[in-house]
Protein backbone atom coordinates (compact mmCIF):
# COMPACT_ATOMS: atom_id res chain seq x y z
CA UNK A 1 0.00 0.00 0.00
CA UNK A 2 1.23 3.64 -0.87
CA UNK A 3 0.46 6.58 1.38
CA UNK A 4 1.19 9.29 -0.40
CA UNK A 5 1.50 12.77 1.06
CA UNK A 6 2.41 16.41 -0.74
CA UNK A 7 2.41 19.95 0.57
CA UNK A 8 4.28 23.08 0.99
CA UNK A 9 6.99 23.85 3.18
CA UNK A 10 5.80 23.62 7.31
CA UNK A 11 2.64 22.39 6.35
CA UNK A 12 3.13 19.45 8.76
CA UNK A 13 3.65 16.86 6.05
CA UNK A 14 6.82 15.31 7.75
CA UNK A 15 5.34 14.96 11.48
CA UNK A 16 2.22 13.39 9.76
CA UNK A 17 3.42 11.06 7.87
CA UNK A 18 6.05 10.06 10.21
CA UNK A 19 2.68 9.13 12.55
CA UNK A 20 0.83 7.32 10.48
CA UNK A 21 4.01 5.38 8.96
CA UNK A 22 4.65 4.18 13.09
CA UNK A 23 1.11 3.49 13.50
CA UNK A 24 0.92 1.23 10.70
CA UNK A 25 3.90 -0.04 10.51
CA UNK A 26 5.07 1.41 6.75
CA UNK A 27 8.16 2.89 5.58
CA UNK A 28 8.77 6.49 6.02
CA UNK A 29 9.60 7.69 2.58
CA UNK A 30 11.15 11.39 2.50
CA UNK A 31 12.03 12.64 -0.68
CA UNK A 32 13.24 16.09 1.07
CA UNK A 33 15.77 13.86 3.09
CA UNK A 34 17.08 12.38 0.05
CA UNK A 35 17.30 15.49 -1.69
CA UNK A 36 19.38 16.53 0.95
CA UNK A 37 21.31 13.79 0.72
CA UNK A 38 22.29 14.53 -2.41
CA UNK A 39 22.93 18.27 -1.60
CA UNK A 40 25.24 16.91 1.35
CA UNK A 41 27.32 15.27 -1.08
CA UNK A 42 27.30 18.21 -3.76
CA UNK A 43 29.04 20.01 -0.68
CA UNK A 44 31.28 17.08 0.25
CA UNK A 45 32.80 17.02 -3.28
CA UNK A 46 32.88 20.60 -3.60
CA UNK A 47 30.55 19.75 -7.43
CA UNK A 48 29.68 22.48 -9.65
CA UNK A 49 26.31 23.18 -9.24
CA UNK A 50 24.96 21.82 -12.46
CA UNK A 51 23.10 19.33 -13.64
CA UNK A 52 25.11 17.53 -15.35
CA UNK A 53 27.97 17.92 -12.93
CA UNK A 54 25.50 16.80 -10.52
CA UNK A 55 24.17 13.86 -12.52
CA UNK A 56 27.22 11.95 -13.12
CA UNK A 57 28.72 12.67 -9.56
CA UNK A 58 26.82 11.56 -6.97
CA UNK A 59 27.06 7.58 -6.17
CA UNK A 60 23.10 7.29 -7.04
CA UNK A 61 23.25 3.31 -6.13
CA UNK A 62 24.75 4.09 -3.31
CA UNK A 63 22.11 6.37 -1.49
CA UNK A 64 19.56 3.86 0.57
CA UNK A 65 16.30 5.27 2.13
CA UNK A 66 15.87 3.82 5.91
CA UNK A 67 12.95 4.24 8.51
CA UNK A 68 15.36 6.79 10.72
CA UNK A 69 17.88 7.84 8.20
CA UNK A 70 19.57 7.99 4.59
CA UNK A 71 22.74 6.07 3.91
CA UNK A 72 25.30 6.26 1.36
CA UNK A 73 27.26 3.10 1.11
CA UNK A 74 27.56 2.59 4.86
CA UNK A 75 27.57 6.36 6.50
CA UNK A 76 24.20 7.34 7.98
CA UNK A 77 23.21 10.73 7.72
CA UNK A 78 20.89 12.33 9.43
CA UNK A 79 21.61 16.16 11.31
CA UNK A 80 24.23 16.51 8.69
CA UNK A 81 21.00 16.89 6.26
CA UNK A 82 20.01 20.35 8.35
CA UNK A 83 23.03 23.16 7.84
CA UNK A 84 21.88 25.90 6.56
CA UNK A 85 24.50 25.57 3.84
CA UNK A 86 21.70 22.68 2.50
CA UNK A 87 18.56 24.80 3.33
CA UNK A 88 20.20 27.71 0.45
CA UNK A 89 21.31 25.39 -1.84
CA UNK A 90 18.16 22.69 -1.94
CA UNK A 91 15.90 24.28 -3.59
CA UNK A 92 18.17 24.99 -6.44
CA UNK A 93 19.55 21.36 -6.81
CA UNK A 94 16.22 19.96 -6.46
CA UNK A 95 15.16 21.87 -9.71
CA UNK A 96 16.68 20.18 -12.12
CA UNK A 97 15.06 17.74 -14.04
CA UNK A 98 18.00 14.95 -14.12
CA UNK A 99 18.02 14.87 -10.11
CA UNK A 100 14.60 14.50 -9.80
CA UNK A 101 14.29 12.05 -12.23
CA UNK A 102 17.54 10.26 -10.25
CA UNK A 103 15.90 10.73 -6.93
CA UNK A 104 12.25 9.72 -7.81
CA UNK A 105 13.35 6.20 -9.19
CA UNK A 106 15.02 5.74 -5.59
CA UNK A 107 12.11 6.36 -4.17
CA UNK A 108 9.90 4.39 -6.31
CA UNK A 109 13.09 1.06 -6.33
CA UNK A 110 12.46 1.68 -2.30
CA UNK A 111 8.92 1.09 -2.64
CA UNK A 112 8.35 -2.00 -4.16
CA UNK A 113 7.01 -4.56 -2.63
CA UNK A 114 6.72 -2.24 0.73
CA UNK A 115 3.77 -0.57 2.30
CA UNK A 116 4.97 2.79 2.13
CA UNK A 117 4.00 6.48 3.74
CA UNK A 118 5.73 9.01 1.18
CA UNK A 119 6.02 12.28 1.51
CA UNK A 120 7.50 15.50 -0.55
CA UNK A 121 6.21 17.80 -2.77
CA UNK A 122 5.21 16.07 -6.15
CA UNK A 123 3.98 12.17 -4.79
CA UNK A 124 0.66 12.56 -5.32
CA UNK A 125 1.20 14.05 -8.79
CA UNK A 126 4.49 12.37 -10.37
CA UNK A 127 6.75 9.55 -8.56
CA UNK A 128 3.14 7.47 -7.11
CA UNK A 129 0.15 9.38 -9.21
CA UNK A 130 -1.92 5.71 -8.30
CA UNK A 131 -1.13 5.79 -4.61
CA UNK A 132 -3.97 4.21 -2.87
CA UNK A 133 -4.03 7.33 -0.44
CA UNK A 134 -3.28 10.95 -1.34
CA UNK A 135 -3.27 13.74 0.97
CA UNK A 136 -2.34 17.28 0.10
CA UNK A 137 -1.61 18.96 3.89
CA UNK A 138 -1.47 23.13 3.22
CA UNK A 139 -1.41 26.50 5.83
CA UNK A 140 -0.57 30.15 5.65
CA UNK A 141 3.13 31.09 5.40
CA UNK A 142 2.71 32.47 9.06
CA UNK A 143 1.62 29.56 10.95
CA UNK A 144 4.29 27.12 8.87
CA UNK A 145 7.17 29.76 9.54
CA UNK A 146 6.03 30.21 13.35
CA UNK A 147 6.38 26.46 13.44
CA UNK A 148 10.09 26.18 12.08
CA UNK A 149 10.45 28.91 14.33
CA UNK A 150 9.12 27.14 17.64
CA UNK A 151 11.37 24.19 16.62
CA UNK A 152 14.52 26.14 17.81
CA UNK A 153 16.69 24.61 14.94
CA UNK A 154 16.97 27.13 13.14
CA UNK A 155 19.53 30.58 13.97
CA UNK A 156 17.35 32.55 11.90
CA UNK A 157 14.72 35.15 13.02
CA UNK A 158 10.99 34.79 12.20
CA UNK A 159 11.00 37.09 9.68
CA UNK A 160 13.82 35.47 8.39
CA UNK A 161 12.28 32.10 8.07
CA UNK A 162 9.20 33.74 6.80
CA UNK A 163 10.88 34.87 3.54
CA UNK A 164 12.61 32.12 3.57
CA UNK A 165 9.47 29.75 2.99
CA UNK A 166 7.83 32.38 1.07
CA UNK A 167 10.89 32.15 -1.38
CA UNK A 168 10.89 28.41 -1.29
CA UNK A 169 7.36 28.25 -2.32
CA UNK A 170 7.37 30.17 -5.28
CA UNK A 171 10.70 27.98 -6.16
CA UNK A 172 8.74 24.79 -5.93
CA UNK A 173 5.47 26.18 -7.93
CA UNK A 174 7.57 27.29 -10.65
CA UNK A 175 9.53 24.37 -11.19
CA UNK A 176 9.28 22.96 -14.54
CA UNK A 177 9.62 19.64 -13.54
CA UNK A 178 7.78 18.62 -10.17
CA UNK A 179 5.99 21.51 -9.34
CA UNK A 180 4.24 21.68 -6.27
CA UNK A 181 0.81 21.32 -7.33
CA UNK A 182 -2.41 19.90 -5.20
CA UNK A 183 -3.28 16.46 -6.81
CA UNK A 184 -7.33 16.81 -8.04
CA UNK A 185 -8.12 14.05 -5.77
CA UNK A 186 -5.90 14.05 -2.59
CA UNK A 187 -7.31 14.79 0.27
CA UNK A 188 -7.12 18.35 1.48
CA UNK A 189 -6.21 19.39 4.59
CA UNK A 190 -5.41 23.43 5.79
CA UNK A 191 -3.62 22.93 9.15
CA UNK A 192 -3.47 26.42 9.91
CA UNK A 193 -5.82 25.88 12.67
CA UNK A 194 -5.23 22.28 13.75
CA UNK A 195 -2.96 20.41 16.02
CA UNK A 196 -0.99 17.70 14.69
CA UNK A 197 -3.45 15.49 16.46
CA UNK A 198 -6.26 16.32 14.67
CA UNK A 199 -4.32 16.25 11.26
CA UNK A 200 -3.05 12.66 11.43
CA UNK A 201 -7.29 11.74 12.68
CA UNK A 202 -8.15 13.32 9.97
CA UNK A 203 -5.81 11.43 7.52
CA UNK A 204 -6.30 7.84 9.50
CA UNK A 205 -10.29 8.59 8.75
CA UNK A 206 -9.18 8.97 5.43
CA UNK A 207 -7.33 5.54 5.23
CA UNK A 208 -9.98 4.10 7.28
CA UNK A 209 -12.15 4.49 4.67
CA UNK A 210 -10.24 2.72 1.69
CA UNK A 211 -12.55 -0.52 1.65
CA UNK A 212 -9.53 -2.47 1.14
CA UNK A 213 -7.43 -1.49 3.43
CA UNK A 214 -9.50 -1.14 6.58
CA UNK A 215 -7.81 -4.38 8.28
CA UNK A 216 -4.16 -2.17 8.69
CA UNK A 217 -5.96 -0.03 11.26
Amino acid sequence: MIIAIDGPAGSGKSTVARYIADKLGFLYVNSGRVYRTVTFLCLEKDLSISEEAIFKSIPWNEISIHRDYIAVNLQQLSDELHHQRIDKLVPRISSFPMIRKAVNNIIVNTSKNENVVAEGRDMTTVVFPDADIKVYLDASIESRAMRRFNQGISDQTFEEIYKAIEERDQVDQKKAVGALRRSTDALYLDTSGLTIEQVCEKVIKSIQGHKTHQELL
